[in-house]
């Protein structure tokens, strides 16, 4: 069976692979009006790491998996959730139970068709430990799941079949945002037999195949025609790797890729002489500074405070950012249900901030030393404005610069007084900003490393990952937000705003607010 398997896939290999080069060809040609692509060309700044899901780690990775698969949920560009391989779900009353009901007549691009044992062997080929693949946590909330991921158990018990047209899923607790985990590329379903070389050579059910893999060049995919949910509009995608902004601007411009994100330092250019082409949409991202909230002066909430008026984040934003930014009010990104665009970011005040620090027995201020990423140019800009604006009320910051990976390890140890970071959204749900980054049971690597603990705030999350009614819980989300804005455990900065520019030639693209959530099925050039 896998030798005819094999055999199958090398034959379509070599017929689309003909095809697409007539059209890589064609597609770096300009027609007469100016630079028009005919086909689809987008790019990823380093190589991913597999085509497998399983060892989907990162976002090259994530983005080329959610073209050649499919969860039993997916995102759209939005970040809504829609269905995918199932085609309903339901949940009792707890959010403890799900069963997910199966779409009927899909196929994966080899042509054997999709059947539910399909789903329980991909999950547990993910959790299995031979597989040492990826991040593991989005199925980690199934009854048995962690036990099966450590080597203690043979099965995941919380994982049923209902026959070939439903999966049952049993959680070790309420989860309300379960569906949402379904769309990660790492709970994408693979056939229940994969080849040893699955991860260069992938089949799987979604709306691009694969056709060739050029490491550190390029990636080729030809549509789906027999996909369920509609064959992609145009004809083929390919995928260049291009590390340098600048470069893929220059790309851009000579007509060699579909779209791109606008360089910071180039904004102004851009928006000046491009404006028509230009796309912007505030994403699911928060940037601020983790305030260590068990070290030194930090520990007082009035000192958190009197940091926060003492900085001019509208002027930071205009100067630094290219007022490529929304000044923040919270953690909770304006597009996600549970952002109370009511609430106000704390003043730039210098006459308060001193206020507070005298109330807190720090009147002449105090010293302290701020982590940031030595790679990152633009954080680093902001890092500077930061130490200026804080001197002007007597706190002595100390710049400590190292690679990203070091900074961060130090503020999820704690060894950090403030931490400049930025936090991506994996899900699009509230939960994904609130639960990692201030319940205490996230300290240090779940991603709270501002060490903020608050038993009720630790009761409210846990209360709104299990209110099923999304209007209920995303009023539970603003109330907790309120709550812990109040206590300041960061220094707020501002939740960033995409800026990407697409060729005039290109319709059906939409800059996605989630990384899996453009799967260019809707895309094509005019």
């Amino acid at each position: 069976m896998l030798r005819h398997l094999l055999r199958t896939v090398n034959l379509f290999d070599t017929a689309t692979s003909a095809l697409f080069l007539c059209f890589l060809a064609a597609c770096h040609a300009k027609s007469g009006g100016g630079n028009e692509l005919r086909g689809l060309v987008y790019y990823e700044t380093y190589d991913p790491r597999s085509l497998d899901p399983a060892l989907s780690t990162d976002v090259p990775t994530g983005e080329m998996v959610s073209l050649l698969f499919d969860g039993l949920t997916q995102f759209d560009p939005d970040g809504k959730l829609l269905p995918g391989l199932s085609d309903r779900w339901t949940a009792d009353k707890k959010a403890q139970r799900y069963v997910f009901h199966l779409r009927s007549g899909v196929t994966f691009h080899d042509g054997h068709p999709f059947v539910a044992a399909d789903v329980k062997r991909s999950l547990l080929r993910v959790l299995n430990p031979a597989t040492h693949g990826g991040r593991v946590w989005p199925l980690l909330p199934i009854a048995g799941a962690q036990d099966y991921a450590d080597g203690r158990a043979l099965g995941v018990r919380g994982i049923e079949l209902l026959g070939d047209s439903a999966v049952v899923f049993t959680l070790t607790q309420p989860l309300a945002v379960f569906p949402k985990f379904l769309a990660m590329p790492v709970a994408a379903i693979v056939p229940s037999s994969v080849a040893p070389d699955f991860g260069q050579r992938p089949i799987g059910t979604g709306p691009w195949r694969f056709v060739a893999w050029e490491h550190d060049d390029y990636l080729r995919f030809a549509r789906n025609p027999s996909y369920w949910g509609g064959a992609p509009r145009a004809e083929s995608l390919t995928v260049r790797i291009v590390p340098e902004p600048l470069t893929r601007a220059a790309e851009f411009l000579a007509g060699r890729l579909s779209v791109a994100e606008i360089p910071f330092g180039e904004t102004m250019k851009w928006e000046h002489e491009h404006a028509d082409w230009l796309h912007r949409k505030a994403a699911l991202r928060v940037v601020y500074v983790a305030l260590n909230n068990r070290r030194g002066p930090l520990r007082d909430p009035n000192v958190r405070r009197a940091i926060n008026h003492a900085v001019n984040i509208p002027e930071i934003l205009s100067t630094v950012w290219n007022s490529r930014g929304i000044a923040a009010a919270g953690s909770i990104p304006p597009a996600l249900g549970g952002s109370d665009p009511s609430r106000r970011p704390y003043a730039y005040d210098t006459t308060e901030a001193r206020r507070l620090l005298r109330a807190a027995s720090y009147p002449d201020g105090f010293a302290l030393q701020l982590w940031r990423s030595g790679t990152n140019v633009e954080l680093g800009r902001v890092a500077q404005a930061l130490q200026a604006q804080l001197s002007a009320v007597g706190i002595r910051v100390e710049i400590v610069s190292r690679d990203a990976s070091s900074m961060r390890e130090a503020a999820r140890k704690g060894e950090t007084d403030m931490a400049l970071l930025d936090w991506w959204a994996d899900y699009p749900d509230a939960d994904n900003f609130l639960y990692p980054l201030f319940h205490s049971a996230s300290f240090g690597p779940g991603g709270n490393v501002s060490f903020y603990s608050d038993p009720v705030t630790d009761s409210l999350i846990l209360t709104a990952r299990r209110t099923v009614d999304q209007r209920a819980r995303e009023a539970l989300y603003s109330r907790i937000e309120t709550r812990i804005f109040r206590d300041a455990p960061w220094l707020y900065l501002w939740f960033p705003v995409d800026l990407w520019a697409a060729q005039p030639s290109l319709d059906g693209w939409d800059v996605p607010v989630i990384f899996n959530g453009q799967r260019w099925i809707k895309a094509h050039p005019k």
